[in-house]
């Protein structure tokens, strides 16, 4: 670890865990808040140190922590406290199935450990790919957790039906940080599927903070899907010690080893809520969203990418590979579909984020040098657009009292700064030259040099329903709707900033678009595959760049010139006597009548109840058959 003290990655996963053991006991929301703030700013003061002296060093591929008997003890006390922590809560709540798959798994890995021991040389790599995640979760993390701050006490303010258990809730935040830290640095599997767990079971407890009926039900949905890929992650680590004798994901990734490689695809997939598990996620929405923004944007979904994209050399021309890319596809166009059935904005976000990390799946299957840039690229703005466009939706939902799309008519005259800043967001995940856009006319470019013309078809299709759902929650945000009701922004200060941050985060990306490609994404590449090449041309990047400044100057000049301007409502003709503001007229009938203008959701043609089964359906299917094929090939 030269140049690099050894204490610091540590450091960087006992800080938010540390945070997470104190936060119970301030009961004082004062002192809480001040604790946040000092957590959240030492979980990025050390990813930057961790950073900057990774840099320094020469960004090299650097192996740590060998001969850790005395952790390795430790992890498995902390496995078993899962497994017991689990078996408690399913009893209470009699969800006795569950406690199968966490006692299988957990005895499954300590019976791999006893019969087939396999010294590991090293515990964590610190790599490009790494040390990305590890950015990503302390930066969009970090400030996901002072957004919730002032959005917690907004919540139960307006949530006076729920017990404020805010202290419970920073420490699930944090402990999911260092969860996340510990899992992307661990190049060990035991080591990884620990963390991986901690993950699992923290969103579980996340989701199930209001404790009402519906939020019980839906954490339990998540813990078991869950477990049904950390099953499956136990299952690889004990094939692999048995068969490959070695535990390194790297090692694991280069014999090309068959069915571990398959059944860690599979836990990735769970992970990342692709089709047929997607619908814990959707059911994640239940939770305050401060937990949707972490879970969609920072960390949860993200581990599982993650671990496809390391998986992606080995995934390359295989059948596991091409039924990734499938269902990856697949899962783009199906949740891109019922997202258009959709009012509710954290609903729309959820199906948009399944969506997205569809088409990183599809990415990280082809496993290709062109698609794991794109899935490096798509990886960074879904993290940073999505995070805003989450806390963005929290903070309406908090001063409308409602996050219905329908209520967000005319939203940029009655809240202006939140619409610009949720403006953004949406901007950023479908508007060129925003880095979502470009990453996806890669991967369509890949696709068709890959000869799978079947994604290119679910890409071309996915990209245009996706286009329709945002593109009608823009045009209500900017509608001119004239009405007498005032609406309180009800946002803390410390909401703006991180919103403000997020934002200026997304436009600095997209205006260094050229130098995100040639320092993070061209070393990525070049680390899994051992060489790079030249995706998009440094001109076409630039170009760019520049058409985002033409882009932003027009919409921020108009903001400018006209939130301050005179408006001259017209009266117009309503088939009656219009009432003087547009909205209300009255009838042949002399009876007063609204007039409201809403969005085609087509729930018939792509709503949940007709399209999910049917998709749940296919890809369980095509996931039964590969694993069939793969593991009765191998065997």
């Amino acid at each position: 670890m030269a140049n690099i003290p050894f204490w610091i990655v540590p450091c960087l996963i006992l800080w938010p865990v540390a945070a997470a053991a104190v936060m119970p006991f301030l009961r004082d929301r004062r002192v809480r808040s001040a604790a946040v703030y000092l957590a959240a700013g030492g979980v990025m003061a050390l990813a930057a140190a961790l950073l900057g002296l990774w840099l320094g060093a020469g960004a090299p591929v650097m192996t740590l922590y060998a001969g850790t008997e005395a952790v390795d003890h430790l992890m498995t006390a902390g496995e078993l406290f899962l497994m017991a922590l689990i078996v408690v809560l399913c009893i209470r709540h009699r969800q006795y199935p569950v406690i199968l798959l966490s006692v299988g798994q957990t005895g499954l890995l300590l019976w791999s450990e006893t019969n087939h021991p396999v010294p590991a040389a090293f515990h964590m790599q610190i790599d490009c790919l790494t040390m990305l995640m590890c950015t990503i979760a302390a930066f969009v993390g970090g400030f996901i957790c002072i957004y919730a701050v002032g959005y917690m006490k907004a919540y139960h303010e307006h949530h006076t039906e729920y017990a404020d258990r805010s202290g419970f809730f920073f420490s699930m935040l944090f402990l999911f940080l260092g969860a996340m830290f510990g899992l992307v640095l661990s190049e060990n599997l035991v080591w990884m599927y620990f963390f991986w767990e901690i993950t699992s079971v923290v969103s579980f407890l996340l989701i199930g903070y209001t404790r009402t009926e519906e939020a019980v039900h839906n954490s339990f949905r998540a813990l078991w899907m869950n477990l049904l890929g950390g099953l499956g992650f136990a299952i690889a680590i004990a094939v692999a010690a048995a068969t490959a004798g070695t535990v390194q994901l790297g090692e694991v990734v280069a014999a090309g080893a068959v069915i571990p490689v398959a059944l860690l695809a599979v836990a990735g997939l769970t992970k990342s809520a692709q089709l047929p598990f997607s619908s814990w996620l959707l059911g994640a929405m239940v939770a305050p969203t401060p937990s949707s923004a972490l879970l969609h944007s920072a960390t949860m979904v993200k581990a599982g990418v993650y671990l496809l994209i390391r998986l992606a050399p080995a995934l390359a021309g295989t059948a596991t590979g091409m039924t990734v890319a499938f269902i990856g596809g697949f899962t783009f166009i199906a949740a891109s579909m019922m997202a258009i059935a959709q009012n509710d904005g954290k609903k729309v976000l959820a199906f948009s984020t399944i969506s997205n990390l569809g088409l990183i799946v599809a990415c990280a299957g082809i496993g290709v040098e062109e698609t794991i840039w794109a899935a490096v690229l798509l990886t960074i703005f879904h993290s940073v657009a999505k995070s805003l466009l989450f806390q963005a939706v929290g903070s309406i939902e908090n001063s409308l009292g409602s996050r219905d799309i329908e209520s967000m008519h005319g939203l940029l005259l009655r809240l202006p700064r939140l619409t610009y800043l949720m403006g953004i967001g949406i901007a950023g995940m479908y508007l060129a030259p925003f880095g979502m856009l470009i990453s996806k006319w890669v991967a369509l470019k890949s696709f068709v040099d890959a000869d799978n013309y079947l994604l290119v078809l679910f890409l071309a299709y996915g990209s245009a329903t996706t286009m329709l759902y945002w593109t009608k929650w823009l045009s209500k945000l900017v509608s001119l709707h004239h009405t007498k009701e005032v609406v309180h922004d009800k946002t803390h200060a410390n909401q703006y900033l991180s919103m403000f941050v997020h934002a200026g985060a997304m436009l600095l990306l997209c205006l260094l678009f050229p130098l995100v490609s040639s320092r993070i994404a061209d070393p990525i590449v070049r680390a899994l595959f051992g060489v790079s090449h030249e995706v998009l041309s440094m001109d076409v990047l630039t170009t760019m760049a520049v058409m985002l400044v033409s882009i932003l100057f027009v919409p921020t000049l108009m903001f400018l010139l006209t939130r301050s301007a005179h408006r001259d409502y017209v009266p117009i003709y309503m088939g009656g006597a219009n009432m003087g503001d547009n909205t209300y007229f009255v009838n042949s009938y002399g009876e007063p009548e609204h007039l409201y203008l809403s969005n085609w959701y087509l729930r018939f043609e792509f709503g949940m109840r007709r399209l999910m089964r049917p998709s749940v359906i296919v890809a369980t299917g095509v996931l039964v058959v590969m694993l069939c094929v793969i593991i009765g090939g191998a065997v």
